[in-house]
């Protein structure tokens, strides 16, 4: 079992990337933000898991814990493929699912590309108390409080992407400014608006 990868970026495409650890390059299936946030010639570090098919092994990558244990828990629903969880990841963070699964909102899924009517309620019935740790919050604490490991885990992913500290630190605090409780502890939608944060500087000063 394939675990993580940690290695130089080879080429990136739209859902994906190659990362080259001991001389082997690694194709990995990203979400698109995931792969867009690499950099060709910086080294990257990405959980994984091995999907093994009778005709294919697909190596699947992630940027932090809950989003591989949401994918695993996504490919166990019957009609749900490492495709179709994939582009569940993409389009909505691990809080945001789990709130709609806590809510019976099977709508949130069926706006998912490739997931129908039935297959949406599926998710909802078969993720039904597997997923409340991942919506659950810290009411009444103070912002920057609400989520200490959730912030390293992020200050670690955007270093790990080629960021210097100071540079990914500072467009981390100004995201948790924004950011409602419930973003607050989510490692995906952090880092996204943290990238998203540090694209206009990129030009001044550089990813490192």
């Amino acid at each position: 079992m394939i675990a993580s990868l940690r290695g130089t970026v080879l080429g990136v495409v739209g859902t994906g990337a190659v990362i080259e650890v001991g001389g082997v390059g690694y194709a990995v299936q990203l979400t698109p933000p995931h792969a867009l946030s690499l950099r060709v010639g910086v080294e990257a570090f990405v959980l994984t898991n091995l999907i093994v098919r009778e005709d294919a092994l697909s190596l699947f990558g992630f940027v932090d814990t809950e989003s591989l244990e949401i994918f695993a828990l996504l490919v166990g629903v019957t009609g749900v493929g490492p495709k179709s969880a994939m582009g569940v990841l993409a389009e909505l963070s691990a809080a945001e699912i789990a709130r709609a699964v806590n809510t019976d909102d099977d709508a949130v899924f069926r706006r998912v590309s490739g997931i129908g009517p039935k297959t949406a309620k599926l998710i909802v019935l078969s993720l039904a108390g597997k997923v409340a740790a991942f919506g659950a919050g810290h009411a009444g604490r103070p912002s920057f409080a609400a989520a200490p490991s959730v912030r390293d885990d992020v200050l670690v992913a955007l270093v790990g992407l080629g960021w210097n500290e100071r540079s990914a630190s500072d467009a981390l605090d100004a995201v948790l400014g924004a950011a409602s409780d419930t973003d607050q502890q989510s490692v995906q939608v952090l880092l996204r608006r943290s990238l998203t944060e540090l694209g206009p500087r990129q030009s001044s000063a550089g990813p490192r």
